[in-house]
């Protein structure tokens, strides 16, 4: 399997390495990245292990994550198919970007390659996905990368004693690759991407 994908010129996925640490914990101390990880990443030994779990993970087949880096390598976000069902062929999405990256496009341009990933290297047939409803940004970058609504679990999760609903959405390997509004496969999303991917934590729904 390729741990290195080439999205377009300027951004490109690969796997997370010891040398990302500083970027890991900058990233984590965004707010909105608050419950997108098993323990809070505060400290630099947080985000170090942070990342040698992606690697532990990796390497067991569980979970595939990667950083998504412009054309300097800058980490920008993190794309990962994880809760891996090999029974059924079946992996769980999950996607942020950093605050200076969204807006642009590039959680929904490095979720469409990671999908493809996903189906052409790691041989899965469907991936889930899913957000709180009140997540707009999260649903326009799943939209954008082909993952239809499938449905609402109502209540699903719960945030400082309020329940919210997610909406669940799914991609299959023989679906269509989305298209961009100039007719051609790939590349900007339809809208904006300007949050943090999905309600997950290392492949699951957070609780």
């Amino acid at each position: 399997m390729r741990d290195h994908v080439e999205v377009s010129e300027a951004l490109g996925l690969r796997t997370w390495s010891a040398r990302d640490a500083e970027a890991v914990l900058t990233a984590f101390a965004d707010p909105l990245m608050r419950g997108q990880a098993s323990e809070p990443v505060v400290s630099r030994d947080a985000a170090e292990r942070w990342l040698a779990e992606r690697r532990e993970r990796w390497e067991a087949g569980s979970s595939f994550a990667f950083a998504v880096v412009d054309e300097r390598d800058t980490a920008l976000g993190n794309v990962a198919v994880g809760a891996v069902d090999r029974r059924h062929g079946v992996g769980w999405v999950s996607y942020w970007t950093t605050p200076a990256a969204r807006g642009g496009g590039v959680a929904s341009r490095a979720l469409r390659a990671l999908s493809r990933w996903a189906f052409d290297d790691a041989g899965l047939f469907r991936l889930e996905l899913g957000h709180r409803v009140n997540n707009p940004a999260s649903c326009g970058v799943a939209r954008a990368a082909g993952f239809a609504v499938e449905g609402v679990e109502r209540q699903r999760l719960e945030y400082d004693g309020v329940r919210f609903d997610v909406e669940r959405h799914a991609r299959l390997a023989t679906d269509e690759d989305p298209v961009r509004r100039d007719g051609r496969a790939g590349g900007s999303a339809a809208r904006p991407d300007r949050g943090v991917g999905g309600d997950h934590r290392d492949g699951r729904l957070a609780p």
